[in-house]
């Protein structure tokens, strides 16, 4: 596995597998998973498996898996404009029996650059928060670009922080609702996906020797 994109994720399937896409004849398939917080909140989260991995023919709703694999991301392009699309894409894919809520696994570990600067702002109750857009190659020079929050010290640390600037992140992922204006009386229900940041630390790029 790509150790610049980690992610364990566990909880209940809630919708079937539908089709995606198709690579070389492998066909890719996209389902929701349900991981609960311990404060009883559930991130709905978007997985996608390989239909070499996982029988997407099967009623899967209700069951319970566990998934190791990366936080991916692509562009799909809506009449003239472009939004960002991402899914937990699995390496491994293990059914398990129900697993109670305590134990729902939902980590990431991510090492990319800064490729925005950071939104960094106040909640209306006063508390620091953070935005930042994650730029995190993988191989044949393809890149996922991943949106993270971070709260606190965190955010202030954030403040610091130039374009290019490599980082290490430690967190969750989760899923956000919000209405997206689309005309002066109209709004949109949508859901955003984004890295909780639990830890973080600049790092320097290895320098080549001479």
């Amino acid at each position: 596995m790509i150790e610049n994109n980690r992610v364990a994720l566990s909880g209940e399937i809630v919708t079937n597998f539908e089709f995606s896409h198709e690579v070389c004849g492998e066909g890719f398939y996209t389902a929701l998973l349900a991981s609960e917080r311990l404060s009883g909140k559930k991130d709905i989260l978007p997985i996608m498996v390989s239909n070499r991995l996982v029988d997407v023919k099967a009623e899967w709703t209700g069951r319970f898996a566990n998934i190791s694999g990366q936080f991916r991301s692509y562009n799909k392009h809506e009449k003239d404009k472009s939004r960002l699309i991402l899914s937990v894409f699995a390496k491994d894919f293990n059914e398990t029996g129900e697993i109670p809520f305590l134990n729902n696994v939902n980590s990431i570990s991510l090492e990319g650059y800064i490729c925005k600067c950071p939104n960094c702002r106040e909640t209306p109750l006063g508390r620091e928060v953070a935005d930042i857009l994650l730029a995190v190659n993988r191989p044949y020079r393809k890149t996922d670009y991943i949106p993270t929050i971070c709260w606190g010290r965190n955010a202030r640390f954030s403040e610091k922080l130039q374009v290019g600037t490599k980082l290490q992140i430690e967190g969750r992922i989760q899923s956000r609702e919000y209405l997206k204006k689309i005309s002066e009386n109209e709004a949109e229900k949508r859901i955003a996906y984004e890295v909780s940041v639990q830890k973080m630390e600049a790092a320097e790029d290895e320098q080549s020797e001479d």
